[in-house]
């Protein structure tokens, strides 16, 4: 079944929703910089859990009405074999890797699609001044590959709503593009950091060298 690359879900913007959430200094439609740079100017900013529920962010939407819902859209778009997908999007017959720990999988029972800055962080670093709209376009985010994964089950629950300062991907060699992705979504979505987190981001862009952060703004 063919689908177009990470459609964008449900992803308009309103007005009043775009004045609540902080505003880089360097804001402009899209943004690249070294990694090292990138993270320098992420916005330092307290983060508040109260009020966290996961249902405030509708995810696993059907947005472009194939009957994929967003789960079934990141497996189809990420696999290295593609599967069999039904005409109600039950996909068979493919095959998987999973970033994080360097494993492959066929069963997509195996898989958890990860948001890699996950929902309670989002809400933390500045979701929770978002509409509903807006967070369920996060949630459902097939506009940038960076900000939804398909992981091993395990090892995302493994992760739960940890940052970099807590958790980083038990397989070494995924650390640096882990990093590079977390940022991304950070900029992507115009979300801040706390002190803790800021300081293991720059600890670990020090150790990945030439990487480059290009992003679109999501609104």
């Amino acid at each position: 079944m063919a689908r177009s690359f990470r459609w964008v879900a449900a992803v308009v913007a309103t007005t009043t929703a775009a004045t609540l959430i902080v505003q880089p200094a360097w804001a402009a439609s899209t943004y690249s910089a070294p990694l090292r740079t990138a993270v320098s100017r992420l916005v330092v900013a307290s983060e508040v859990h109260t009020g966290y529920n996961r249902a405030l962010f509708p995810h696993w939407i059907d947005a472009d009405h194939n009957r994929c819902n967003t789960r079934n859209e990141v497996l189809i778009a990420e696999a290295t074999t593609k599967p069999k997908v039904s005409s109600t999007c039950a996909l068979s017959g493919g095959r998987w890797y999973s970033y994080y720990d360097n494993r492959y999988w066929t069963r997509t029972s195996d898989l958890d699609i990860d948001h890699v800055v996950p929902l309670a962080e989002a809400w933390e670093s500045g979701a929770r001044q978002w509409t509903t709209s807006r967070r369920q376009a996060y949630a459902n985010d097939l506009g940038d590959s960076r900000t939804l994964a398909a992981v091993t089950d395990n090892v995302n629950q493994s992760k739960g709503d940890r940052d970099p300062a807590a958790w980083m991907p038990p397989y070494a060699g995924a650390r640096c593009r882990y990093l590079g992705d977390w940022v991304a979504v950070k900029i992507r979505w115009r979300l801040t950091v706390d002190r803790a987190e800021k300081a293991a981001l720059t600890s670990w862009a020090n150790k990945c060298a030439n990487t480059t952060i290009r992003v679109t703004y999501a609104f």
